[in-house]
């Protein structure tokens, strides 16, 4: 069987949230470079991949995906096993519910951690790369919202292992990329006042895949 085939760098944070679910599945892949410098994501080839001229675009055979989470989603469904079953389905108790806890804790991080993440991220590291000024209160702003999310999470961590509940999910996985990057920056030590956070973040970043992920950012991010 052919690698899937992702388009994008590992150093978005998008990309690598699809590429840590296919090593946490064990699946092939092959990533294919997208020269934003010489506009490639906005040619009509990527185009017709992912019609938003973003990253990543995704392939599975004849099989054309955008947007990571519905990427993984995809992933980790059609890997599923017994012993790697990610997105919690098959399971009577949590199929029953009308809202699954994977899909609400992936929707509370799209919607409100990794917003957060990313503003604070775009302040600190983009805008001054593209001859912008940081702006200090958008990042002031930014890290007021995502200590509200985590005083959400640092209660939920009081009586779960992991977001969605006593298992490892998508939900987990999918903060990482952002995380990584933010903890890098000197808004970091607004975790310091979340010890059951921090003690999550530790296990995720501990995991097998996510180090594979971060050492391939670290790489297409110099």
């Amino acid at each position: 069987m052919a690698p899937v085939k992702v388009f994008g760098s590992a150093a978005f944070t998008n990309v690598a949230r699809v590429l840590v679910c296919l090593e946490e599945v064990g699946a092939e892949y092959e990533i294919v470079d997208v020269d934003f410098h010489a506009r490639e994501h906005k040619g009509p080839d990527h185009l017709a991949e992912n019609p938003f001229g973003q990253v990543p675009a995704f392939q599975d055979g004849d099989l054309t995906l955008f947007q990571s989470r519905a990427i993984s989603r995809y992933v980790l469904r059609k890997h599923r096993t017994d012993e790697v079953n990610l997105l919690r389905e098959g399971d009577p108790r949590e199929s029953a519910l009308l809202a699954p806890p994977v899909d609400v804790w992936l929707d509370v991080e799209a919607l409100s951690f990794d917003p957060a993440m990313h503003s604070v991220f775009y302040q600190h590291r983009v805008a001054p790369a593209l001859g912008g000024t940081p702006d200090e209160k958008i990042i002031g702003e930014s890290v007021e919202k995502l200590r509200k999310v985590l005083d959400v999470y640092e209660a939920r961590l009081s009586k779960h292992r992991y977001l969605a509940g006593d298992f490892p999910s998508l939900v987990d996985l999918s903060h990482f990329p952002e995380t990584h990057y933010f903890m890098g920056m000197p808004y970091a030590a607004v975790f310091d006042a979340y010890p059951r956070v921090r003690a999550w973040l530790e296990e995720l970043f501990d995991r097998p895949a996510v180090k594979k992920v971060i050492a391939l950012m670290a790489k297409d991010f110099n």
